[in-house]
């Protein structure tokens, strides 16, 4: 069994592994990182020969470091790293360059027509009918978007929306609310079949699937990290937040997950505040006193126009995994369309939590 991992804001790891008796045989652990001593390779090989093919990726770990000489030094690995390569193998995981990716940047659509998007080609992959796809979103009007099991009284200002214009929509991941205007965020969002992220742990999916883009902002000169369980931060704020959601496909079909992002690009935070209802406990949670510090706008630490910024991290993700210029077709349009309007659009749905 041969599985890669590629650690976030660290080097890849490669085991190859066979299963015999429900134990781990003849295991090799390789890669790009840095690792003194040199017989510190073959003590993380002892560690895992003979471990039981069910053990997770932290006992693993915990295997690896009690082997480990004295004085041991990784740069760029980790024993949990090394773990998460290993379940990897065991659950004949995927890597990204296995497939053919789809680029979809098309014009401004409205609010419910994303989040019903979002639903309908993600449910595609998971049939198997669909490449994994890279979608760029164009808003056509501003929008708070909420995680799906939030509280919509609690969250939104009705009034301020009203008067500012702002629909409010309902997406199907969970995690905070977002507020978003034309040509103020970055929004994109990842189909992916199941066995990319096999594996991995809910938390470790996050940041595996950020990974690429926190290489685009480093080539853009802006300094990016992970930030568990779903931001990504500069030491200037939080800067993105990202969702998930897991979709089960037809039997035969390999299942997916759709996980998306929402990154401030130039956000009126004054407005933002009027719309939305942060909480002091929240913003305390966050270390800061106020939104407005929470809201770090890609346009002042690029330099660049939103297009570009776009551009470039298409360009980084095609230079990394390979991405052909895709388009929705005519029948996922209709049915994100009629989604958009019997689900996404209701009052049903949009209040399902009040």
């Amino acid at each position: 069994m041969h599985g890669e991992y590629k650690i976030p804001g660290g080097k890849l790891v490669v085991v190859d592994a066979d299963v015999e008796d429900g134990v781990l045989r003849g295991v090799r652990v390789a890669g790009d990182f840095f690792l003194e001593p040199d017989e510190a390779l073959d003590a993380v090989n002892g560690a895992l020969e003979g471990a039981p093919a069910d053990v997770d990726a932290a006992d693993l770990a915990a295997r690896i470091d009690a082997a480990l000489p004295a004085g041991t030094v990784m740069y760029g690995l980790t024993s949990e790293g090394i773990g998460v390569a290993v379940r990897r193998a065991l659950a004949h995981a995927t890597d990204w360059t296995d497939y053919d990716w789809q680029l979809i940047h098309e014009g401004p659509q409205p609010p419910a027509l994303h989040m019903a998007l979002d639903e309908v080609l993600t449910a595609e992959v998971a049939a198997g009918r669909r490449p994994p796809t890279l979608r760029v979103w164009e808003w056509a009007a501003p929008a708070v978007i909420i995680g799906s099991f939030q509280s919509l009284r609690n969250e939104v200002d009705a009034r301020g929306a009203a008067r500012h214009g702002v629909e409010v929509v309902r997406r199907i991941s969970g995690g905070g609310a977002m507020f978003v205007e034309p040509g103020n965020t970055i929004t994109y969002s990842l189909s992916v079949p199941q066995s990319l992220v096999q594996g991995l742990s809910f938390q470790d999916s996050y940041a595996y699937l950020d990974d690429w883009v926190l290489g685009a902002l480093g080539e853009l000169g802006v300094k990016a990290w992970y930030q568990p369980l779903n931001d990504i931060a500069t030491d200037q704020g939080k800067i993105a937040g990202a969702a998930q959601k897991r979709i089960v496909g037809p039997p035969g079909g390999p299942g997916a997950l759709l996980h998306h992002v929402t990154m401030a690009y130039d956000i009126d935070a004054d407005k933002m505040v009027e719309v939305l209802r942060i909480g002091r406990e929240k913003l305390s949670d966050k270390g800061t006193k106020s939104a407005k510090k929470r809201v770090d706008p890609l346009r002042r630490q690029t330099g660049l126009p939103r297009e570009a910024v776009i551009d470039r991290m298409i360009e980084s993700f095609r230079g990394r995994y390979g991405l052909t210029i895709g388009k929705i077709t005519d029948e996922e349009l209709s049915r994100a369309r009629e989604l958009a309007e019997t689900k996404f659009s209701s009052p049903e749905w949009t209040a399902r939590v009040p």
